[in-house]
């Protein structure tokens, strides 16, 4: 059986939003579209895009697929060249016809998690929403944050207040960056068990 990763890039406040420009995602009037680059650096590019090597399919979100088609289709290099040649799936009840080649839609998150049984690495970007159905469905294999040195105040979060309380541990090693960013991936380890500190 495959995995399903999901790859976000974080800010230190927890904000996923529009991380690679102005016009990415700009709901919610949100002022800091294209924050990632600044705090980037070869090594951390490097590491996405080895990253993307790896996988056997992408898996989206209907509003991070609607960023992806409109953009990576038109693109050339490395990693247009993997985004474009790899099957492609979006989680959408209203999508009929995805106008991005090789893209097949599934009606629910369910379906997307039977992906693992058809593919090695499943690999998911941005798709916060998707993610966090996931994770409380029990279908998602590992979450790898690059955590990036801003914070923001404002923009979408991953672990709102429908996160399912959840342990995880350490899945690979943690690799730093040049500019302070952070490589971090974690898998489910279960539930959250509580207990006192003990003095030491």
């Amino acid at each position: 059986m495959g995995i399903i990763k999901a790859n976000l890039f974080m800010t230190l406040d927890g904000v996923y939003q529009a991380p690679g420009g102005r016009e990415e995602d700009p709901e919610g009037a949100f002022d800091f579209g294209g924050w990632q680059a600044p705090v980037s650096d070869d090594e951390s590019a490097a590491s996405i895009v080895a990253e993307i090597s790896r996988m056997d399919a992408l898996l989206l979100g209907r509003k991070t697929y609607d960023i992806f088609a409109s953009y990576w289709p038109h693109q050339a290099g490395d990693i247009a060249d993997m985004l474009n040649r790899v099957p492609k799936f979006v989680v959408s009840g209203s999508l009929t016809e995805p106008g991005w080649a090789g893209t097949t839609v599934l009606r629910d998150p369910a379906a997307a998690g039977r992906l693992r049984d058809q593919y090695g690495q499943v690999h998911m970007f941005g798709s916060g929403v998707l993610i966090r159905s996931l994770l409380a469905a029990g279908t998602l294999d590992r979450l790898h944050l690059w955590l990036y040195p801003v914070t923001l105040g404002q923009g979408k979060h991953l672990f709102a207040s429908v996160t399912v309380p959840s342990t995880f541990r350490l899945a690979e090693p943690v690799r730093s960056f040049p500019m302070g960013a952070v490589s971090l991936v974690y898998e489910p380890a279960g539930g959250v068990v509580t207990q006192e500190m003990a003095a030491t």
